[in-house]
Parts: C-alpha cells; sequence; structure tokens
C-alpha cells in the first residue's frame, strides 16, 4: 500500500525528472531575487535551497513549519506590524519605526537565522530604511540585537553569488546527511530508502 507522503514524494521525483529532462520549467530565472527563506536555505543546506528554489516544496506537510506558523501567529500579539510583505521579495515578522524582528522557534540554526535577518536589513538599507535587527527566539526567552556592518554586506553579497550558482545548477546536490536532516521537511524526500 503506497502512503499518502511516499506518493507525494514520487510525485516531486516525476516534477524533478521532467524538469531535468526540459520538458517544464519551473523557475523563471530573468530576474532572481533571493528571498530571506533562499539565504537561510543557503547556509543550511544546498539541496534544499534548490528543491524550494524550483517549486518543490515538502514545507506544507511538516509539523515543524506548522508549529513555526502558529508560534508567528501567537508571539507578540501586540506589535502592530507583523508580516510585513515587502516588495514581494521579503517578509518581515515583527516591523516598527526603530527595529524589524524575526521570529524563531530555536536558536539552533542561529547563523541562518541571523543572515536570514542580516538580508532583510540589507535589502531595507537599498530602499533607503535603515534599522535594527531584533533575533527573536519566544521559546527560549531570548532577544539578541542585530546591526548590518560592511562585512556582513560582503558576506551577504557571496551567500546571494552563491545561491544564484545553485539555483542555476541543472539538478540538484547530492542528499548530504547533516545533524539535522531528521528534523528537515525535505528528510523523507531526500533519504526513503537510504538507511
Amino acid at each position: 500500500m503506497i502512503t499518502l507522503l511516499r506518493l507525494n514524494i514520487l510525485l516531486k521525483q516525476m516534477q524533478i525528472d521532467r524538469f531535468l529532462k526540459g520538458e517544464i520549467f519551473m523557475v523563471d530565472f530573468s530576474e532572481l531575487r533571493a528571498t530571506g527563506l533562499q539565504v537561510q536555505y543557503y547556509l543550511v543546506c544546498k539541496r534544499k535551497l534548490w528543491l524550494h528554489s524550483h517549486q518543490i516544496s515538502f514545507e506544507q506537510d511538516s509539523d515543524k513549519v506548522l508549529e513555526g506558523k502558529i508560534l508567528h501567529e501567537q508571539s507578540y500579539n501586540r506589535k502592530k506590524s507583523k508580516e510585513v510583505m515587502i516588495d514581494q521579495l521579503i517578509k518581515v515578522d515583527l516591523f516598527d519605526e526603530d527595529y524589524i524582528g524575526e521570529v524563531k522557534s530555536s536558536s539552533k540554526m542561529k547563523k541562518a537565522d541571523r543572515a536570514q535577518l542580516l538580508y532583510y536589513l540589507y535589502v531595507l538599507k537599498e530602499y533607503g530604511i535603515h534599522r535594527k535587527g531584533r533575533m527573536h527566539y519566544p521559546k527560549e526567552k531570548k532577544v539578541e540585537e542585530i546591526h548590518l556592518t560592511d562585512k556582513d554586506e560582503e558576506m551577504l553579497d557571496e551567500v546571494l553569488a552563491g545561491i544564484k550558482q545553485v539555483i542555476f545548477e541543472d539538478k540538484p546536490q547530492k542528499a548530504e546527511k547533516l545533524p539535522y536532516c531528521k528534523k528537515c521537511a525535505y528528510y523523507h524526500f531526500c533519504w526513503v530508502g537510504e538507511e
């Protein structure tokens, strides 16, 4: 008997096969502008970045992603500006006259989380909006202040070039076993039949 999850994985694999054969074109490369999620995925897992960027997504089936969405909805209810979409490019969790904030359920991916928030500050700076950042980990009762520096901007330029390189590859990178794979929404896609 085929499970719904296995069927979903098979359909996604068929979608990749059709893409690799040139039968379907899933990404408009005419103007590549990275999202905050792509910045985060670049630092976490380049295979996940490629799959997500080619509309091969498992987040809608992930309990961890659902948990994060609930945390976002329930945290910082007094804030007036929550989930602010800017130029169909970045979605800032919290926004006020001094700060922008990103809400995460855990600090385990701190480097990637920080880069995502720095990227938001970088994009806003390009629009002439200068803010400081705050990384919020409500379950851990932690708030970390983030400032965009010249060194951070150089790092982000390298990340953006790297994102473009990964996305333009013909196929996703081979799966690489990382410490956080088992909690990833793509785990079954990458590792079914491998263990």
